[in-house]
C-alpha cells in the first residue's frame, strides 16, 4: 500500500516556544507536545488562535517533557475537540498537571487584576483557560514507561527515551511503515547536577532535533565559584539577590547548589527564600520519583530543609520587608510573571540589589531587555527603572549546548533522509545547521511556522 506521512510544523518552528509537531498517517494522527508561544507579541498572540488543523482528528498527544512550552496549550486543544489520551512518562505528566494547574491560577488571577486595574483593552479580560479546564485535560493523562515500544496500530508504535533535560524528560522515537521519527525534545547537558546524561538515539530516518542553543557553547566557568561570588557580593553591600527561575529542574538544582555552597563553606548561612509555589510542587515530584534522579534520600532532605518554603503572598511581603541581606528565589524563569515581579517591583530600583538571571532568556520577555541592558522594564501597566545590577550564568542551562547535541547525534548510525531543525532562534538554527553539514554531511532543513512537509513511503504489506 502506497501511503504517506504529513508532518505540520504548528509550533517551535523558526522559534525557540510553543512546540506542535503534528502528525498525519492512514492509520493514526499524533501530535507530539503541545506547548505554549512565549516572547514576543507576535508570538503570544497565535496561543489565542485555534489551531489550523481538525484537532477532533488527532488520535494521541505524545508529550517529550512537563516545560510549559511543552505542555501548556492543553486545556486549548480540548477546547477545540481534543478527545484522545495524553501521553509522557510518570514524572513528565506529574509536572505537567502542576504546570497547567498554576498557569490556570496566573490567567485566571491576571484577568482579574487587568479587569479591576482597568489596564486591558479587551472588556472584560477572560483567563485563557481556567482551572476546571486543566482538571478536564487531567483525566485525559496516561503514563507509559522509558525504553518501550508501544503499540498505536500495525504499522505505528513509540517509544520515550530519558534525555536528561528535566526530570521525566525524554526523546521521542515513532516508528511508522518501517521508518523511525525521533524527536529530540529538549536535550539535556552531559554533566548535570541532579539528572543522568542523555541517552542517544541510534536511529533516525528523520530526525526532528531542537537548536535553542545551535549557535553557542556553554562558558566553562565554575558555576559555583561565580554563584558564591555574587552572594558574597550582595552581602558586602547589604543587598538582595534576587533569582528568576524556571520553576521546574532549575529551582530545584539552585536549592542544591546552594546548601553544597553553604556546606562547603563557601558562603555563609545567608536566609534562602524558595517563593515559587510551582517550583515547590516540583520539590516534591523529586521525592516522589526518587530512581529518576542522582539525589539521595538524605540529599533532598538536607537542601529543603536548608531553605525557607514560602506559603503565602503575606509571606511574600514579609519577605520583602525583612531588612537582613537574602537570597530569593521565584518564579518566573524569564521574568514573563509569577511571583518574581511582586519582588522586582519593589526593589529593582535599588542600587543594592542584585538580579541573577540563570537560564534561557527568549526574544521578547523581561528576562531578555534585562540581559541586554534595558534601563527600564514594563510589567502591571508601569514603567520601572532598573538600578539593580543584572548578571547572568549562562552554564546553569538545562539545554545542550552547540557541542552537546552534536554529541547527541554521534550515535546514529544511518544518514537521515531528512533533518529537521527547530526550537531555535534564526541565528542558531543556521549556526547548527552548517556544523551538520561540516560534520556529518547531512543536510538540514529549517521549517517556518504552519509549513508542511510530506514523505512517501510504503508500508510491510507492499
Amino acid at each position: 500500500m502506497d501511503d504517506s506521512v504529513k508532518i505540520t510544523f504548528l509550533g517551535a518552528a523558526g522559534t525557540v516556544t510553543g512546540s506542535k509537531f503534528f502528525i498525519e498517517t492512514a492509520e493514526k494522527n499524533i501530535l507530539v507536545d503541545c506547548g505554549m508561544f512565549q516572547g514576543l507579541k507576535e508570538l503570544r498572540l497565535q496561543n489565542w488562535n485555534d489551531l489550523p488543523i481538525d484537532v477532533g482528528k488527532v488520535d494521541v498527544v505524545l508529550l517529550t517533557h512537563g516545560h510549559y512550552d511543552h505542555v501548556g496549550y492543553l486545556p486549548r486543544l480540548l477546547k477545540q475537540g481534543f478527545q484522545g489520551t495524553i501521553v509522557g512518562t510518570a514524572p513528565t505528566l506529574s509536572i505537567a498537571e502542576i504546570v497547567l494547574l498554576d498557569s490556570a491560577k496566573i490567567h485566571e488571577e491576571d484577568a482579574e487584576k487587568a479587569n479591576k486595574e482597568d489596564y486591558t483593552k479587551h472588556d472584560p479580560a477572560l483567563p485563557f483557560y481556567t482551572k476546571l479546564d486543566v482538571d478536564r485535560t487531567i483525566r485525559k493523562f496516561q503514563v507509559e514507561m522509558p525504553n518501550k515500544w508501544i503499540f498505536l496500530s500495525d504499522n505505528m508504535s513509540y517509544r520515550f527515551q530519558s534525555n536528561g533535560h528535566i526530570l521525566g524528560s525524554t526523546f521521542i522515537e515513532i516508528n511508522i511503515n518501517g521508518k523511525r521519527f525521533v524527536f529530540s525534545g529538549d536535550v539535556g547537558r552531559i554533566n548535570d547536577y541532579l539528572l543522568e546524561s542523555p541517552k542517544k538515539p541510534e536511529w533516525a530516518d528523520y530526525l526532528f532535533v531542537e537548536s535553542t542553543y545551535g549557535d553557542k557553547l556553554h562558558p566553562k566557568n565554575d558555576v559555583e565559584e561565580e554563584l558564591s561570588e555574587i552572594i558574597n557580593e550582595t552581602i558586602h553591600k547589604h543587598g538582595n539577590l534576587i533569582i528568576p527561575s524556571f520553576a521546574v529542574e532549575r529551582l530545584q538544582t539552585l536549592v542544591f547548589l546552594l546548601w553544597k555552597l553553604y556546606k562547603q563553606n563557601k558562603i555563609p548561612n545567608i536566609p534562602i527564600f524558595v517563593d515559587s509555589p510551582m517550583g515547590t510542587n516540583v520539590l516534591k515530584v523529586f521525592k516522589q520519583y526518587s530512581k529518576w534522579h542522582k539525589l539521595s534520600d538524605s540529599e533532598y532532605e538536607a537542601m529543603c530543609n536548608h531553605v525557607n518554603i514560602i506559603q503565602s503572598y503575606k509571606e511574600t511581603w514579609e519577605t520583602i520587608d525583612d531588612n537582613r541581606s537574602k537570597i530569593i528565589i521565584a518564579g518566573s524563569g524569564m521574568v514573563t510573571g509569577g511571583r518574581v515581579l511582586t519582588y522586582l517591583q519593589q526593589l529593582i530600583d535599588q542600587r543594592s540589589t542584585t538580579i541573577l538571571l540563570v537560564g534561557y532568556q527568549a526574544e521578547g520577555t523581561r528576562g531578555r531587555l534585562l540581559k541586554e541592558g534595558a534601563h527600564e522594564i514594563r510589567f502591571y501597566g508601569k514603567y520601572y527603572p532598573v538600578k539593580a545590577t543584572v548578571k547572568s550564568i549562562d552554564s546553569l542551562s538545562a539545554h545542550a549546548d552547540q557541542y552537546e547535541l552534536l554529541d547527541w547525534m554521534n550515535n546514529i548510525m544511518n544518514v537521515p533522509e531528512k533533518v529537521f531543525l527547530i526550537h531555535g532562534e534564526p541565528t542558531a538554527l543556521d549556526a547548527l545547521r552548517l556544523k551538520l553539514k561540516n560534520i556529518f554531511g547531512w543536510n538540514a532543513t529549517i521549517p517556518k511556522l504552519f509549513d508542511e512537509e510530506t514523505i512517501r513511503m510504503y508500508s510491510f504489506s507492499d
